[in-house]
C-alpha cells in the first residue's frame, strides 16, 4: 500500500479490545458478549464507522489468539465495516502501541483511542473530543462524579472537592505525531490510560462525556447497557 499525505483533518480510530471477561464470570471475552443480539465490539466498531464522524480508518486490536473468534462472528453477524485487525501486546500500552504502529502510513490527522468495551458513546461525544484534539492536540471525554468521593489515608479518609474530580471515560483523542511521540517513551506504572502517556508533553484537554457511556464490566453493566439500548 503506498503511503498516504491526509490533511490534519482527518481521523482515526484505535479500538482496544483485549479484555478477557474475568470479572464478567463469562465463557468468553467481555467483548464477545451478546449485547441485543449482536457482540459488544460490533455495537463499538459500528459507532466510529458512522459515515457522519467521517472516519478513514480503523484498527481493533485484540489479543492474537482471539482472531479466529472475531472472524467468526463478523461472518456470522454479516459484519462489512472495514477495519484492520492487529495483535495486542502485554499491556494496553503495548496493545495500542501496536495499534499505532499499523498507521505508520499516515503522516497527520487526529487520531481516537477507544475501548472496545463501551459500545454505547453518543456519536456527538465522539464529533466533540475529535473536534477538540484538532484543535488543542490533545481531547479526552470524562463527566463529573455524582457520588460523594473521599481520599485514604494513614489515618483513615478525607474529603474531596467534586467539584474538582472528573471521571474519566473514552475516546480519548490526540494530533497523530504528537501519540506517536509519546508512545515512543518508555511505558511507567503510572500509566493509567492514554491521556497519562502524553500529559508530560502537551495538555489535555476535556470535552463532555456522558454518563450512558458505560464501561462494561461486570455482569451488571451488560444489563444496564441492555435497558439503555432499549
Amino acid at each position: 500500500m503506498s503511503p498516504v499525505t491526509p490533511s490534519p483533518q482527518y481521523r482515526y480510530a484505535i479500538i482496544v479490545a483485549g479484555g478477557s471477561g474475568t470479572r464478567m464470570g463469562a465463557d468468553r471475552p467481555k467483548q464477545f458478549l451478546l449485547l441485543r443480539h449482536e457482540p459488544v465490539l460490533l455495537h463499538t466498531l459500528r459507532r466510529f464507522a458512522a459515515p457522519e464522524l467521517g472516519v478513514a480508518r480503523i484498527v481493533l486490536v485484540l489479543p492474537a489468539d482471539q482472531f479466529a473468534t472475531w472472524q467468526e462472528l463478523c461472518a456470522t453477524h454479516g459484519v462489512s465495516i472495514p477495519h484492520e485487525v492487529v495483535a495486542g501486546g502485554a499491556s494496553r500500552w503495548a496493545s495500542v502501541r501496536r495499534g499505532l504502529a499499523a498507521l505508520v502510513d499516515c503522516a497527520a490527522g487526529t487520531v481516537a483511542v477507544h475501548d472496545g468495551v463501551r459500545p454505547l458513546t453518543p456519536l456527538r461525544v465522539i464529533e466533540t473530543t475529535y473536534a477538540a484534539a484538532a484543535e488543542h492536540g490533545a481531547a479526552i471525554a470524562a463527566v463529573a462524579p455524582k457520588d460523594s468521593v473521599r481520599g485514604l489515608s494513614k489515618d483513615g479518609s478525607y474529603a474531596l472537592d467534586r467539584a474538582r474530580l472528573r471521571l474519566v471515560q473514552t475516546p480519548q483523542c490526540f494530533e497523530l505525531e504528537l501519540l506517536r511521540r509519546a508512545y515512543q517513551l518508555p511505558e511507567l506504572p503510572t500509566f493509567t490510560d492514554d491521556a497519562s502517556v502524553v500529559e508530560d508533553l502537551h495538555p489535555i484537554r476535556l470535552v463532555e462525556g456522558d454518563y450512558r457511556n458505560l464501561k462494561i464490566t461486570t455482569p451488571e453493566d451488560l444489563l444496564l447497557a441492555e435497558a439503555l439500548l432499549r
